[in-house]
């Protein structure tokens, strides 16, 4: 969480460097130009691969098989998208490569590992939870019961119990 909180502060910075670095190579129109165009760009492709994952996820549903390629490949297009859109060069070359089709299969199976082993670590913690919960030699988990304590609610006034 660290390294993120850092790499979130400090990605402005670097990004700013950078673009002042360009700036100073090929000039201030071209280097605006290049940010506006890339902008625009993430925003033509936000809009088109929204249309385009809802198209492929509803013809994945109608055949009967889950859209689970189509939504990582439409949530890969779409973060690439708004890479573009935010002003800046770095943030460019990592929309592009979230968006060309090899670096994003690259990607989405990368995410794909990490989700299943996070489930596999995730059912065997509940798994352990299970067999420490039940009895030995029961073969199934013990019922936890409440402890219910019964008892009489008197009116009236009421003395402390360490005066004596």
């Amino acid at each position: 969480m660290r390294a993120f909180l850092l790499l979130l502060l400090l990605f402005p910075v670097i990004e700013l460097f950078v673009l002042v670095k360009v700036g100073m190579s090929i000039g201030f129109l071209a280097t605006f130009l290049l940010v506006v165009a890339g902008s625009m760009l993430g925003v033509f492709v936000v809009r088109v691969a929204g249309l385009a994952t809802a198209m492929s996820a509803r013809e994945s549903l109608a055949r009967g098989e889950l859209p689970a390629q189509q939504m990582m490949d439409g949530l890969m297009m779409t973060v690439g998208g708004g890479l573009l859109v935010l002003p800046g060069f770095i943030s460019d070359v990592l929309g592009l490569i979230c968006l060309m089709p090899f670096t994003r299969r690259l990607l989405v199976n990368k995410v794909r590992q990490r989700a299943e082993a996070s489930a596999t670590r995730q059912r065997a913690f509940a798994d352990d939870l299970r067999s420490a919960g039940s009895s030995p030699g029961a073969g199934r988990p013990a019922s936890r019961q409440p402890e219910v304590i019964e008892g009489e609610v008197i009116e009236g006034e009421f003395e402390p119990l360490d005066k004596k």
